[in-house]
């Protein structure tokens, strides 16, 4: 068993760094219909035990907005828009839209990965929490679901912006965060003497949002694989 575990961590980290390697190599010639008003928001390049909606997902397969993808235990799917790759590892799921330009992702479970060439190739949802880039840098980003109001994102390459409503923060290249989503504020009874009231002080909206914890830096051989790859365009 033990060897078990090792060979899937060892495959899950392959599977990783060879993503980082195409998505950064990909951002350096975009495809010929990247400048196209098309109705499409991606093309299928990577897919095992995964799916589209009810189907089963493959290679060249395009997707679209209002789209599901979801993988198995031990599957996997990869997506490539004009600007962006997202990488869904095992027993994941993501619903896609399209906001104004941004092609967008609501992770509902698992963890998902993504490499974006600027700030406005991919925007990330987890219920109300929205995640992009915060610089127009190629940047990595990785974000795991622990339960219904607690995730962990991760920042592989370049800085991510984290908000929720008006609470915005930054997270710094090679730091990880465990984030906990406050629930909104309680509606507080006005009392007997009402708004009318003299003594009447409205309440304002609590700006905290939520809450993080640092985890903990992102692993050197990760950062060594992205940074290779970013600075050896000639690679295949």
């Amino acid at each position: 068993m033990a060897g078990l575990r090792e060979s899937d961590q060892s495959r899950t980290t392959q599977a990783f760094n060879h993503f980082v390697l195409l998505a950064s190599c990909s951002f350096l010639i975009l495809p010929a219909w990247a400048n196209s008003r098309s109705a499409t928001l991606g093309t299928i390049v990577f897919a095992e035990r995964a799916h589209i909606g009810s189907g089963v997902a493959s290679v060249g397969a395009t997707v679209f907005a209002g789209d599901r993808l979801s993988t198995e235990e031990r599957g996997s799917i990869q997506l490539r828009t004009t600007g962006a790759r997202l990488l869904l590892a095992a027993a994941s799921s993501v619903s896609l839209a399209q906001e104004e330009v941004i092609p967008a992702a609501t992770l509902t479970l698992g963890t998902a990965t993504f490499a974006t060439s600027d700030a406005k190739a991919l925007l990330l949802h987890i219920r109300e929490a929205s995640i992009r880039p915060a610089t127009d840098r190629p940047t990595i980003g990785r974000v795991t679901i622990l339960s219904s109001g607690e995730f962990i994102v991760r920042s592989t390459q370049g800085s991510l912006r984290l908000a929720v409503e008006d609470d915005v923060r930054v997270v710094p290249e090679g730091a990880a965060y465990r984030v906990v989503l406050e629930p909104p504020p309680a509606a507080v009874p006005q009392g007997p003497r009402g708004v009318g009231s003299k003594d009447y002080k409205p309440r304002g909206a609590a700006k905290n949002r939520f809450a993080w914890y640092i985890v903990a830096a992102v692993g050197v051989a990760t950062f060594f694989a992205v940074d290779e790859a970013l600075e050896s365009p000639d690679r295949p």
